[in-house]
């Protein structure tokens, strides 16, 4: 399964919304409901209607029973509905969790006894093994644990993780060397060094994120649920002391001898109850953590493993991003532009020099010049064994490769070491073509030099292609209050050159894993939210001080404990992405919240001149919205209590529409839009629900 199918899947799957309805009635237990202060007051009076309808059935009741058990019905209901999000939200990740448990089957290891693989070995259960444990794994065979590649090199199957079903290559030494429990060794061998015990696996974690397991509230979320407690304990201060003030006003009413003008009737305990419910704010109170698990959730659609909540609300705040130039900023290998020849040389000798100079050159630079030859000037492959040429391959020492062809000797390579080669057969180096060598440098490329015996030919331009579109969006993250910082080992003029390309606010040229550290801190310093992508160990230390590290799935061992996110495609531009879903999570609970809020207010002009009409008739007149009864106004405010928390379910799991805009724009469309929509939608729906009760008979 690729990310792409997994962000196609339907959000109500009826495998999933099934577990949920069950799961909604698990989570009656009022010892889950006192993790949510709101929920929890709304169990309590949910159990105290309850329990007025029982006294109603007696005979000694307040009302109508069927007006109170309408009520507490109504309650229960606001309750599950809220379980139901919940359940809704942890089901989609239990659901990629049995995925993955799928993928871990029982597995037999060969374990090594001596450091030789061709030595002593005994077969054990891979839950035998232990930290620094040896282990051979062969084609057809299934890793048995997480660890780092000692010896050798294969391909390996790893799309029971990374749901991508194309191998990769894992070797001993560099940044390729770790490997994943439950992966698949396609072809070689491998000798591997476990690097977890039993049950801390990166596919147990993984197992564990998905399922919300060991999904802690964030920060904020803490601090919004001590708001939500703090309007909670408000509103039921406030509507305790409306019971003994309509008691008195009933009295002071019979004393004045006006009780039989249908004033003075104290305000009735259910009456109270609904009140209660419908002025806290039930409706981001129940969605709350639905949100927020649905912000880790949008994180695996992604491919994208967060080891906590934290990590996902902190990439919602970053507001320094550390990019890496090659991979993310640019296409990753440079490509040649253009040939530029020395003066009275031909250009289209330089470019067939250039192309059989290159004919043996399999990497991307020297495939692009071959291309480059032949699109610009029709020059074909020749047959190689025809020309009988021998080819000359590239060394760190001489920093040039090249081919003989009979007499002719052909060779490409860096400025000055062409330069070398010229003059060692007897020729100089022209000026006009240090010139242009100087130029392109400064310009941000590469310069490779072709030569010919003691004859300079000219200059193939290698050049970072900078990705299409990447600038744009830069742009919107600037316009978000976002800092790009571009992170590349190139020299600080060809730095500028492809940041000022890219549009990048700023960049750390010649960067080591000491100077990222040190910027990182910086930043740090001044307030700001740093996230950076890495996949070597040489970027574990600034993964482990940054807010937001996403290490590569493809990295090494050390990269993945520094980080608290692993990207599973271990694609460098993911960072971007990751912060747009950790935005789009706080998004959500700030829109919903404001909704809220402002629904409450809605709610308080249909449901309070309905609870005191019969104390003080003359509250009438606030009657607004022209409901029917005391009756029907309180018992459609309830309903429409819990029908809002289900309607507004599949926002809170696909979270509102992203834009990259700023923090005040962000605030002045939540207001208009979620503010005043929380405003008017409550007065729309409780009158339709209030004609609907009528209609159908349903309330007094």
């Amino acid at each position: 399964m690729t990310s792409h199918s997994r962000q196609d899947r339907p959000l109500f799957e009826p495998a999933i919304v099934r577990r949920a309805v069950l799961d909604a009635f698990r989570k009656l237990s009022p010892l889950h409901q006192l993790r949510n202060p709101v929920m929890f007051t709304v169990w309590i009076c949910s159990a105290f209607a309850t329990g007025l309808w029982i006294q109603a059935l007696t005979g000694r009741g307040e009302g109508r029973p069927g007006f109170i058990l309408a009520i507490s019905l109504w309650l229960w209901f606001t309750l599950l509905f809220a379980n139901f999000a919940e359940a809704m939200a942890e089901g989609r990740g239990k659901a990629q969790a049995d995925s993955l448990r799928r993928s871990k089957r029982d597995v037999k290891a060969r374990r090594l006894l001596e450091s030789d693989r061709k030595g002593p070995q005994e077969v054990v259960d891979a839950p035998v093994l232990r930290i620094n444990d040896l282990v051979l794994v062969e084609a057809g065979e299934t890793i048995p644990g997480d660890g780092e590649v000692i010896e050798g090199v294969a391909s390996v199957n790893e799309s029971a993780i990374t749901g991508e079903s194309a191998p990769v290559i894992r070797e001993s030494g560099g940044d390729r060397s770790a490997v994943t429990g439950g992966t698949l060794v396609l072809s070689d061998w491998l000798v591997i060094r476990i690097s977890s015990n039993p049950g801390e696996s990166f596919l147990d974690r993984m197992i564990a994120m998905v399922e919300g397991a060991t999904r802690q509230k964030t920060p904020n979320e803490i601090a919004l649920d001590i708001l939500l407690a703090g309007l909670t304990i408000i509103f039921l201060l406030a509507t305790a002391t409306l019971l003994p003030y309509s008691v008195f006003s009933s009295r002071a009413a019979q004393a004045a001898g006006h009780i039989g003008s249908g004033q003075g009737h104290p305000v009735a305990l259910t009456v109270l109850v609904s009140l209660l419910v419908c002025l806290i704010p039930t409706t981001i109170g129940g969605l709350l953590s639905a949100i927020g698990i649905a912000g880790m959730d949008r994180m695996i659609q992604a491919n994208v493993i967060a080891t906590s909540g934290r990590a996902v609300e902190a990439a919602g705040d970053v507001d320094v991003l550390l990019l890496d130039k090659t991979g993310t900023i640019t296409l990753g290998n440079r490509q040649a532009v253009a040939f530029l020849p020395a003066d009275g040389v031909d250009l289209k000798r330089l470019a067939d020099a250039a192309q059989l100079a290159s004919l043996a050159d399999e990497t991307p630079e020297g495939r692009s010049i071959v291309v480059l030859a032949k699109e610009q000037h029709g020059l074909r492959e020749r047959d190689l064994h025809a020309l009988e040429a021998h080819f000359v391959p590239f060394t760190a020492q001489t920093r040039m490769s090249g081919v003989n062809l009979g007499t002719r000797q052909i060779r490409k390579g860096a400025a000055s070491a062409i330069e070398a080669y010229v003059q060692s057969h007897g020729g100089t180096f022209p000026e006009d073509l240090r010139r242009t060598v100087d130029q392109i440098s400064m310009a941000g490329g590469t310069p490779l030099v072709v030569a010919e015996g003691p004859h300079a030919l000219g200059v193939i331009q290698l050049k970072d292609i900078v990705k299409g579109g990447i600038k744009e969006r830069f742009a919107e993250l600037r316009g978000m209050g976002i800092k790009t910082v571009m992170i590349t080992g190139d020299n600080p003029l060809t730095a500028a050159a492809i940041a000022a390309e890219a549009g990048v606010d700023d960049f750390l040229a010649q960067a080591t894993p000491e100077a990222k550290l040190k910027l990182i801190r910086e930043y740090q310093a001044g307030g700001r939210l740093v996230a950076m992508t890495g996949d070597g160990t040489n970027d574990a230390p600034a993964l482990a001080q940054a807010d937001v590290a996403v290490a590569m799935n493809s990295g090494t061992q050390a990269a993945k404990e520094a980080g608290n996110m692993v990207d599973l495609d271990s694609n460098p531009t993911k960072l971007i992405e990751i912060v747009e879903i950790g935005k789009q999570m706080l998004m959500t609970r700030g829109s919903l919240t404001t909704f809220s809020i402002a629904n409450d207010v809605a709610k308080y002009f249909a449901i309070l001149p309905a609870a005191f009409v019969a104390t003080y008739p003359a509250l009438g007149t606030l009657n607004v919205m022209r409901l029917h009864s005391p009756e029907s106004a309180i018992l459609s405010a309830v309903i429409f209590n819990a029908l809002i928390i289900v309607a507004l379910i599949p926002l809170a799991l696909r979270g509102v529409t992203y834009r990259p805009v700023g923090a005040a724009q962000l605030l002045q469309r939540n207001l208009l839009l979620y503010g005043a929509g929380g405003l008017v939608v409550p007065f729309i729906g409780i009158k339709a629900i209030d004609w609907l009760l009528v209609a159908l008979r349903l309330a007094a």
